[in-house]
C-alpha cells in the first residue's frame, strides 16, 4: 500500500482461489481497507503489519495433498478475529485439531443452508437461505471449543465458530453474489464481531497517496508513460497534484490505439491540463516489428519490450529523472502471478506494465494504484477532479488493438478493426447513456462495463448487392462487471445488436458478418488474447 497503511486493516490470506480476490473487493465495498497477503506468511510478520482481522480465502487444493497451501498455526493465536471460507474453513479445522474428509458427493452451485442454533456470524440472516458451494472435501469433525452453526443436505458442517477465540468459518462462499446474505455476514463480521468502522473513503485515500508521493519524490523529477487510459490518467493526476511540473508524461503512439485516441490524449493532457507531454509517433516502428507475428503472447512480449525501449529512449533525453510512475493496478498483479500479493493463483496472461527494466536502465518506481481495483481507480479519478469522459472510459489493454486482432497485425486489419470498434463504442456509449439517464447509476442492471470489437483471422461467405462475397467477420464483445475479476456478457436488446451489425456491415469495407460473444468470465477472459 503506497503511503501509510490505514489503521483499520483486514488481511486476506490467499490460498490460490481465483475468486479469492473478491473477498478483498467485498470488504472494501464496505469501506474497510483490505489487502491480500500470501497464505504462508509467518504469523510474526503478519502481526507486524497490524491487521485488525484476518480472512482465509478458498482454494482448489485438498488440505491433505502433499503440495497443499498451508498456514502458520500461530496465526490463530494473534488475538484478532479470523474468518475462513471453504478451504479456509478446512485448513482452520485441520490445524486446530479437527478433521477434514473427502465426501462421496461434491456440492457445487446454490445450496439451501439451515442454521443450527445461535450464531454470531449468521445472527442477522434467515433460518434458511441460499448459499454458494464449491467443494468436495469438507469438515467432518470440528476442533475442540467450536460448535456447528449451519448445515446443508450434503454438508453437515456448513459453518462453525468458536466465539471465545473469535474464530469463524463457512464451507460456502459469502463473497460471491449468489450467497443471498453474504454481504450481511461480512458486515456482521467487520462491524459486529471486529468492531471496525467504515472509514476508508476516497477523500482520505487521495490525501494519503499525495502525501506518500511527495515524501518519496522530494525534489526529484518523475516520468510517466501516459496512454490516456483510466489508470495512467489517474496516476498522472495524482503525481501532478503531488509534485506539479516535476512530472513529465511520455505518450508512445504505437499505432494500435482506438480511432481518435491520439488526438484525444493531446487535447486533454497538453491543452486542458497543461501537463508537460512528449508525443512519440512510433507507428511504423511497431508495424515492422509485428509483421508475421501471430502468437498472442509473442505479440504482448514484443509490444511491451518495444514500448519500454521507445519510452526509455525518450526518458534518457531528460535530465535528472529519478522516478518512473506507472498505472499498475491490483488485477494486473493478481493475473500476472501475484507479484506483490504473494498469492498462489496461476498466471492468466502477462501484462505490459510488469515487464522489467531494460539492461542498464533504472528508475525508482512509483505505483500508487497497485493495491486498487478498477472501480476504485475510477472513484479516485472523480475525487481528483478528472472529467467523467476520461474517468469512465473503457478499459484498454496496453498492447491495444493488436490483441483484438487474432493472428498477424496488418495495416488492413487495423483499419477494419478501428472503424468497426468505433461503431461498437458509439452505439453502446449511447445505450449506456440512455440507461444512466433512467437509473442514475453508472453500472446499473443491463448496462455495459466494457465493449469492443474483435477481428478473427478467418473469412466467411456472404451476399452483398446480389453478389457473393468472401470477407471478414467482426465479433462484438460486451460485458457487465465492476472490477474485471469476473464478468458476464451484456444482455443487450436485439435492436441495439441489430443496429451495430447493420452499421458495421454497411460502413466498414471488407466485413460481411457480425457475431456476438455470449461467454462469461470465467471460463473465458474479457479479452480474446
Amino acid at each position: 500500500m503506497p503511503g501509510k497503511r490505514p489503521s483499520q486493516f483486514v488481511a486476506v490470506l490467499d490460498f490460490g482461489a481465483q475468486y479469492g480476490q473478491l473477498i478483498a473487493r467485498r470488504v472494501r465495498d464496505l469501506h474497510v481497507y483490505s489487502e491480500i497477503v500470501p497464505c504462508d506468511i509467518p504469523a510474526a510478520e503478519l502481526a507486524a503489519m497490524g491487521p485488525c482481522a484476518v480472512i482465509l480465502s478458498g482454494g482448489p487444493a485438498s488440505v491433505y495433498a502433499d503440495d497443499a497451501p498451508d498456514v502458520d498455526p500461530a496465526m490463530f493465536e494473534l488475538g484478532v478475529p479470523v474468518l475462513g471460507f471453504c478451504y479456509g474453513q478446512q485448513i482452520m479445522a485441520a490445524r486446530l485439531g479437527g478433521a477434514v474428509g473427502h465426501t462421496d458427493k461434491g456440492e457445487y452451485g446454490p445450496a439451501t443452508l439451515v442454521r443450527d442454533g445461535a450464531s454470531m456470524l449468521l445472527s442477522d440472516t434467515p433460518q434458511e437461505q441460499t448459499v454458494w458451494m464449491s467443494h468436495r472435501d469438507a469438515v467432518t469433525q470440528v476442533p475442540e471449543g467450536f460448535k456447528v452453526t449451519a448445515h446443508t443436505d450434503t454438508c453437515p458442517v456448513a459453518a462453525m465458530e468458536c466465539p471465545r477465540r473469535r474464530l469463524y468459518a463457512t464451507q460456502f462462499h459469502p463473497e460471491v453474489r449468489h450467497t443471498d446474505y453474504g454481504n450481511k455476514m461480512l458486515e456482521t463480521f467487520l462491524f459486529g464481531i471486529c468492531g471496525l468502522e467504515p472509514t476508508w473513503t476516497m477523500d482520505n485515500v487521495v490525501d494519503d497517496l499525495v502525501d506518500g508521493i511527495r515524501a518519496q519524490v522530494g525534489t526529484g523529477r518523475v516520468i510517466l508513460a501516459l496512454s490516456g487510459g483510466v489508470d495512467s490518467s489517474v496516476v498522472a493526476a495524482l503525481v501532478h497534484r503531488a509534485v506539479g511540473d516535476q512530472l513529465t508524461c511520455v505518450f508512445v503512439d504505437h499505432g494500435m490505439l482506438r480511432k481518435g485516441e491520439p488526438e484525444l490524449v493531446e487535447e486533454v493532457f497538453r491543452h486542458q491540463f497543461d501537463v508537460p507531454l512528449v508525443h512519440v509517433r512510433a507507428q511504423d516502428r511497431y508495424a515492422a516489428m509485428l509483421a508475421g507475428v501471430t502468437d498472442p503472447e509473442e505479440k504482448r512480449r514484443l509490444i511491451g519490450t518495444e514500448f519500454w525501449k521507445v519510452f526509455f529512449e525518450e526518458a534518457t533525453k531528460l535530465d535528472g529523472v529519478r522516478y518512473l510512475a506507472q498505472g499498475t493496478i491490483y488485477p494486473d498483479i493478481i493475473e500476472s502471478g501475484a507479484r506483490k500479493t504473494g498469492g498462489k493463483a496461476s498466471t492468466i496472461k502477462s501484462h505490459h506494465n510488469l515487464i522489467p527494466f531494460p539492461d542498464g536502465v533504472h528508475f525508482d518506481l512509483i505505483e500508487p494504484l497497485d493495491h486498487f481495483f478498477k472501480d476504485e481507480v475510477r472513484a479516485l479519478g472523480v475525487t481528483l477532479g478528472l472529467p467523467e469522459s476520461m474517468v469512465y472510459r473503457q478499459p484498454f489493454p496496453g498492447p491495444g488493438l493488436a490483441i483484438r486482432i487474432i493472428g498477424e497485425v496488418t495495416p488492413e486489419k487495423l483499419a477494419i478493426l478501428k472503424d468497426a470498434d468505433a461503431i461498437v463504442r458509439e452505439e453502446l456509449d449511447a445505450y449506456n447513456a440512455r440507461l444512466f439517464e433512467k437509473t442514475g447509476e453508472r453500472n446499473s442492471e443491463h448496462s455495459c462495463w466494457q465493449y469492443f470489437a474483435v477481428l478473427p483471422d478467418i473469412r466467411s461467405v456472404g451476399v452483398m448487392g446480389d453478389e457473393r462475397t468472401y470477407a471478414r467477420p467482426v465479433i462484438v464483445r460486451a460485458v457487465e462487471s465492476s472490477d474485471a475479476m469476473t464478468a458476464d456478457w451484456a444482455k443487450l436488446p436485439y435492436e441495439v445488436l441489430g443496429r451495430i451489425s447493420s452499421r458495421i456491415v454497411g460502413e466498414v469495407p471488407c466485413v460481411n458478418r457480425v457475431a456476438y460473444d455470449v461467454t462469461p468470465k470465467p471460463p473465458a477472459t474479457i479479452e480474446w488474447e
